[in-house]
């Protein structure tokens, strides 16, 4: 199964994507293995209400699932830069399709108990855990460079679409044959995946070796250190967990909505659910328009307050007509804000990085879902189920204004490439890659007047040295040669060091420019490297 370009000179339509075998082939089994999954969450929320009346024990099923994402997303992360992202997405479908095997099985010997499909459901949890950020990564290797936006965005469309048949088949299944049905067709879901990946024949470019290789340990690390010094990056995470964990509050409820104040049934819930992507649907087209005209931070807000209103909308529903259109406007604010924390996080990430970064994404909506759910469950519990969503409503509305603190910007201009500008070091003889720590030195001689934008610049400097593994950085004026100031920043090894050749971008190139612009006439930066 070949990568297929394009034409060089066409102009990649929407749907240009699926016209790479490998990519339609893969995106079409991932999309009814969604489907699968949302047949199984919709079996799994009902099945809960009917082994106990506990709020919070109902709202745990979406803890269950989304737990495992906030425990092992970075380690997941991590793995899928280091290892061959084909075989852990095999070995991660298997063990999923055992797990809903075993919940099938289960459900129909009538054994399956709420403790026990708290623990089985947070073990497929794991599996989807460890498997999402290799699946976020692999894009850009299914398809040549001018395709990877709309293949990006060809995936939110299959979810979304996932999103509007998965949770009314599945309330149509439960209904119509029980939730081991249910279980068992979301176990066959992950043949479709398994079978396209066996097929597909990585290369050696697309797995992405790249020397001196990074341990485990130091991915992890290098991973952390690089969100933390991401000012765009820290700002989708601080917004996103801000949302979440409010937000959280309609989808973990909706089952006692639907069986209290409804009078319905698994039919019912999986309307409901399906309205919410049939709302994400229209919401997905609409959306670059509107983006277009307000700017993605105003989407963000405007998208929670709109999606605050509807949580509160459906602590009042009484008829069902009137809930399907409460999820439909749901839907459509969801994806508003969905998409753009999803967009932002992928264009604010170089590639070194790329699967870590998602995997922090990944672990902060999937944490603040967890987290969330829980908390409205027992809000639910001890008070009632319409004063925890009208409580989540104003805590949404809230929590996203303040959160605006963190602007996000127009994060789709950052040159984020490899830049490849700086010249390798010179060194007396070979070294090895493992030797440190490393201390490298830059000595600038300012033009006059130009102290304060150098100071400026230098900051921002500072923070990309960080993010591409300096452990130490600082800047020091010479006080015998005023204007005359020396860089330094530390790496743990020589290895690292090289690894951070590699990482530099086209952002980073831009930034050094400008301080070039402020040095003296016919005076250059003096670079020295020294090991420890």
């Amino acid at each position: 199964m070949d990568t297929q370009a394009p034409r060089a000179d066409a102009t990649p339509g929407a749907w240009a994507p699926l016209g790479v075998p490998t990519f339609r082939a893969l995106w079409l089994a991932i999309l009814v293995g969604n489907i699968g999954t949302w047949v199984n969450d919709v079996a799994a929320a009902w099945l809960m209400t009917e082994l106990t009346d506990a709020p919070l024990m109902i709202a745990a099923v979406q803890s269950a699932t989304s737990l495992p994402m906030v425990v092992l997303a970075l380690t997941a992360g991590t793995l899928a830069d280091l290892v061959d992202r084909r075989r852990l997405l095999i070995v991660m479908q298997v063990w999923m399709m055992m797990v809903a095997a075993a919940l099938a099985l289960l459900a129909w010997s009538q054994q399956l108990h709420a403790w026990s499909l708290l623990a089985l459901t947070f073990a497929l949890g794991a599996g989807a855990a460890l498997a999402m950020p290799a699946q976020a990564a692999t894009t850009q290797e299914l398809v040549p460079r001018p395709l990877v936006a709309p293949a990006i965005a060809l995936s939110s469309v299959g979810m979304n679409i996932a999103r509007s048949i998965g949770p009314a088949l599945g309330g149509t299944i439960v209904a119509a044959a029980g939730v081991a049905a249910a279980f068992a067709i979301n176990a066959l879901s992950f043949l479709g995946v398994v079978f396209v990946l066996l097929r597909w024949k990585r290369t050696p470019a697309a797995a992405g070796g790249r020397a001196p290789p990074e341990s485990f340990i130091g991915a992890f690390r290098a991973g952390l250190r690089f969100a933390w010094h991401a000012p765009s990056f820290r700002s989708v995470i601080v917004r996103a967990a801000c949302f979440f964990v409010f937000a959280s509050a309609l989808t973990a409820l909706l089952p006692l909505v639907v069986r209290r104040t409804l009078q319905g049934g698994a039919g019912t819930f999986g309307l409901l659910l399906g309205c919410i992507g049939v709302g994400a649907l229209i919401g997905a087209a609409l959306l670059p328009r509107v983006r277009a005209r307000i700017g993605g931070d105003r989407l963000i807000v405007g998208g929670a307050v709109g999606y605050a209103v509807c949580i509160a909308l459906t602590a009042h529903a009484t008829v069902v007509w009137a809930a399907c259109a409460v999820m439909l406007v749901a839907g459509m604010t969801w994806i508003a804000v969905l998409s753009s924390f999803q967009a932002a996080a992928q264009l604010s990430v170089p590639a070194w990085v790329r699967a870590r970064a998602l995997s922090l994404y990944i672990m902060t909506f999937a944490g603040g879902m967890a987290i969330g759910s829980l908390a409205w469950g027992s809000v639910a519990q001890f008070a009632s189920v319409p004063l925890a969503l009208r409580i989540a409503a104003v805590g949404t509305i809230v929590a996203s204004l303040w959160a605006g603190r963190y602007r996000i910007g127009d994060v789709a201009h950052l040159d984020l490439a490899p830049s490849g500008h700086w010249p390798q070091p010179i060194v007396a003889a070979s070294l090895e890659g493992d030797r440190g720590p490393v201390l490298v030195t830059i000595e600038y001689a300012l033009a006059p007047g130009q102290r304060a934008r150098f100071h400026e610049l230098m900051a921002a400097l500072g923070e990309s040295r960080r993010r591409d593994g300096a452990l130490q950085w600082s800047v020091l004026e010479d006080v015998a040669r005023p204007d005359t100031w020396l860089e330094s920043f530390v790496l743990g090894s020589w290895s690292e060091h090289l690894r951070q050749h590699q990482r530099v971008t086209g952002e980073e190139r831009r930034l050094q420019e400008a301080i070039a612009q402020t040095l003296a006439a016919d005076s250059k930066p003096v670079i020295r490297h020294f090991l420890g």
